[in-house]
């Protein structure tokens, strides 16, 4: 296999795994609906960050740790799956509550939006460096689309940043979808009924992540 099959072969696998709808899209598509674009942006460039990091882990032969060693993959199969569960609980409590967006009715002053931005960004970062079976998918994907005589650390590093391309193209696309319904979105009904939905997503996800086997 020769660079220009392997990278088009990989954008098109990465493709279709950044259209399959998981954890990373539920999150930038509710924070998208119920907060706004520049707080999705921000969650989805920590997904971002978080595939870059585990493309580099598993070149590095980090990841594959986590294919082998069961306790490594246990500590953060359990650490992902609470976060998950904790995360979606609190958007249930909110839809329960009918709490709106932290600064729905008026704009936010810098600072805020500043600190707004940075906890959605580490919200999107955590959720993906926290699902160890990415790490797994990584460890076994990047091995098959490696050609041979080039840099194993530099090329996965750059496969990374193709599938890291594609799922941030993915996540403007949703974003921007969103915008003509931003009024309708806006309704407390619909962001209670949006809270609801994504908040069992990720309890469901979360639930299904700490029962899942390591070898599934």
């Amino acid at each position: 296999m020769d660079i220009a099959t392997a990278l088009l072969s990989f954008s098109i696998a990465a493709g279709l795994m950044t259209l399959t709808p998981g954890i990373d899209t539920a999150l930038v598509l509710r924070t998208a609906a119920v907060e706004n674009a520049r707080n999705a942006l921000f969650a989805a460039f920590g997904v971002v960050v978080g595939v870059l990091a585990w493309g580099l882990l598993a070149a590095l032969g980090l990841g594959a740790v986590l294919a082998v060693s069961e306790i490594a993959y246990r500590v953060l199969q359990f650490g992902g799956a609470a976060y998950l569960i904790w995360l979606g609980a609190r958007m249930l409590l909110r839809a329960a509550r009918g709490a709106r967006a932290d600064w729905r009715d008026g704009d936010p002053s810098q600072s805020q939006a500043r600190r707004t931005g940075a906890r959605w960004f580490v919200r999107g970062l955590t959720t993906n460096l926290l699902n160890p079976k990415v790490g797994v998918f990584y460890v076994s994907l990047l091995p098959q689309f490696m050609p041979a005589d080039v840099n194993v650390v530099a090329f996965s590093a750059l496969l990374a940043g193709v599938h890291a391309a594609l799922s941030l193209g993915w996540f403007i696309l949703l974003t921007l979808a969103t915008r003509p319904f931003a009024r309708a979105l806006a309704r407390p009904a619909t962001t209670r009924a949006l809270d609801g939905i994504t908040g069992t997503v990720l309890v469901g996800f979360g639930l299904r992540l700490a029962l899942s086997d390591p070898a599934g």
